[in-house]
């Protein structure tokens, strides 16, 4: 359900109520009294049903497994708490706990406040290292999807100041590899193209203002291409952006977080999805936060959760129709 005073709640309610229930069976996570006011200021008459245990989920309603963190959780819709960090945290521990156990096909989480979870004792800096450390994945990559390109990310969640000192042959090489797995097993797409972007302005200018490119990347890339990988690059950022060569390629491979994500969100106009590659599980998510400035008062678009929700069903399908074939 994402953080209870955010957006989350209303977007995976406008979603559900407006998709066809029958194509797949929906099981929400989080606390009843948060849906059942969504509901109500959404002007909705149907009813959340509450449910034990995934099993009991059925097609064509809104099925509700409750899960709180807090005893005493108030409703304080758009504004940030401990206790809407723990509820929000508990619902997704639950919802991973359900598809490890097989009891679920795949994981769609509703935006969290990094706030709130620290405010509740977390020391995660969002879902995607949470994800992880529940899963007891090694590596893991994350990835925006759109219509318009595919972008993932070398490194995530960390301070400015730390991406050139965290980047190496190790890290790059098993990133684009995940990259590359996901784009042939589960986007279907045979001998992926793939385009890396550089570190640097300019791509460095030939070293005079970085030598990442030419001491890490272009060896890197290099060495795998040898191996059978089809990468390009590396390409200056705005450069490769400002000509629309990401049209060309299956997937940019981005540096850091805000290299690759602020041309995604700017192309994709709210209709982006965060996949998580490298998980035993399928996780896909919403590419936007919380939004507590419009929480509760029925704004939140909800057509990047709606692409999320989707783009789960068909990597759903996708994984069975493989398992089943062999």
């Amino acid at each position: 359900m994402g953080d209870t005073n955010g957006i989350g709640p209303e977007i995976i309610l406008k979603t559900l109520l407006t998709s066809d229930l029958r194509e797949s069976i929906p099981v929400i996570f989080g606390r009843k009294d948060i849906f059942e006011h969504t509901l109500s200021s959404l002007d909705d008459t149907r009813r959340i049903t509450l449910i034990n245990h995934p099993d009991a989920a059925k097609a064509g309603q809104v099925n509700l497994v409750q899960c709180t963190g807090a005893k005493e959780s108030g409703l304080s819709v758009g504004s940030i708490s401990a206790s809407g960090g723990l509820d929000s945290m508990k619902a997704v521990e639950a919802g991973i706990n359900a598809c490890l156990a097989g009891e679920t096909d795949a994981l769609v989480t509703a935006p969290i406040s990094k706030e709130a979870i620290t405010l509740a004792g977390y020391d995660v800096p969002g879902h995607t290292e949470f994800l992880m450390e529940k899963t007891s994945s090694g590596q893991v990559l994350m990835m925006l999807v759109s219509d318009a390109f595919r972008v993932a990310l070398a490194t995530i969640h960390i301070p400015v100041r730390e991406i050139a000192g965290s980047l190496n042959e190790t890290l790059i090489t098993s990133r684009l590899t995940l990259l590359h797995n996901a784009l042939v097993n589960d986007f279907g797409i045979t001998n992926p193209k793939i385009a890396v972007l550089g570190l640097n302005p300019h791509g460095g200018d030939g070293g005079v203002i970085g030598r990442e490119e030419i001491d890490l990347i272009q060896p890197v890339i290099r060495d795998m291409n040898e191996s059978g990988f089809n990468l390009h690059g590396p390409f200056a950022a705005d450069g490769f952006f400002g000509k629309s060569l990401q049209n060309d390629f299956d997937a940019v491979f981005a540096m850091y977080h805000d290299q690759g994500l602020i041309p995604f969100k700017a192309l994709t106009f709210g209709r982006g999805v965060n996949v998580t590659a490298g998980l035993p599980i399928i996780r896909t998510s919403p590419d936007h936060g919380t939004a507590f400035d419009i929480a509760g008062k029925n704004q939140a678009e909800s057509g990047s959760f709606s692409s999320a929700y989707n783009l789960a069903i068909q990597l759903a399908g996708r994984k069975k129709s493989k398992t089943s074939a062999h």
